[in-house]
């Protein structure tokens, strides 16, 4: 009864479904399945903050201030040309404000897995990718760590198209997947898109879009909830191997979760 308590406590002060964040770095993946013996590394830090909420209706609320920082690190490899294995870990920390008072620092959540490539075309990839996710710590009697408790398994069906805008190269990916949750939490449908764009050889822009709708309420306190964030960003490539991402991103719309803005910094590397 006591990790419901503390559930119903963060809601009712909150007004949100805790732990419905979306890592800003998940979709850097895409479709394309990498040529065997390579792989890539990307490490990304994302900081945000929120002092409002969506209420039921969509409408913001105040809350106390939540903020968090967010270490993630994307590790692919190419076990064939059709395999792509991959290992994201993370560091986070977490910190809410009066009257909840309370913070965490420590692991996130550890996810690996694999993306296969099942057709392509000089222009299109299809792939599916499955995911598990484990957390970096089960103390439910912590606000901060409540929602990033429970083990998760993702599931996603992608698409990429490569095209030329005018004179530009660019490429869309769509993502569109299920991820099951325990501890209470309810599973999720989730829907990514991105848009990129290289205007220049050295320079890309990316037009992102998060998209998370809970499947019903869970148990423990956990309210029906959707989110949907939007992120924009530029990639500057150093090297042929080396690149850097600048953005930003913020929760323009949702129900029973957190109005988040934050900007995002990341390190690419191929190998």
């Amino acid at each position: 009864m006591r990790r419901n308590r503390k559930r119903l406590l963060l809601g009712r002060v909150l007004g949100i479904g805790i732990g419905v964040g979306a890592s800003p770095g998940e979709a850097l993946a895409g479709a394309w399945t990498l040529d065997a013996g390579t792989g890539q590394a990307i490490v990304t830090a994302a900081a945000s903050s929120s002092d409002n909420v969506f209420d039921g209706a969509g409408n913001l609320q105040s809350a106390p201030r939540y903020s968090k920082f967010e270490l993630t690190g994307l590790i692919e490899y190419g076990e064939t040309n059709w395999l792509t294995l991959m290992l994201l870990p993370q560091f986070q920390h977490i910190s809410i404000g009066s009257p909840i008072d309370a913070q965490r620092t420590g692991l996130g959540y550890t996810e690996f897995g694999g993306r296969a490539k099942l057709y392509d075309t000089d222009s299109w990839v299809f792939s599916v990718q499955t995911t598990v996710r484990m957390p970096g710590t089960f103390d439910d009697t912590n606000p901060a760590a409540i929602g990033y408790t429970d083990r998760q398994t993702d599931m996603r069906g992608l698409a990429g198209y490569s095209f030329t805008l005018g004179a530009w190269p660019a490429f869309v990916d769509m993502e569109v997947g299920q991820r099951f949750r325990n501890a209470g939490a309810p599973d999720e449908f989730r829907a990514d898109f991105t848009l990129g764009v290289r205007p220049i050889p050295n320079w890309m822009f990316l037009a992102q879009s998060f998209n998370v709708a809970s499947e019903g309420a869970g148990t423990w306190g956990y309210p029906s909830y959707d989110y949907f964030k939007f992120q924009f960003s530029a990639v500057y490539d150093l090297t042929p191997a080396v690149s850097l991402q600048l953005g930003g991103f913020t929760t323009y719309t949702g129900r029973y979760s957190l109005q988040e803005n934050g900007a995002v910094v990341s390190a690419w590397f191929k190998f």
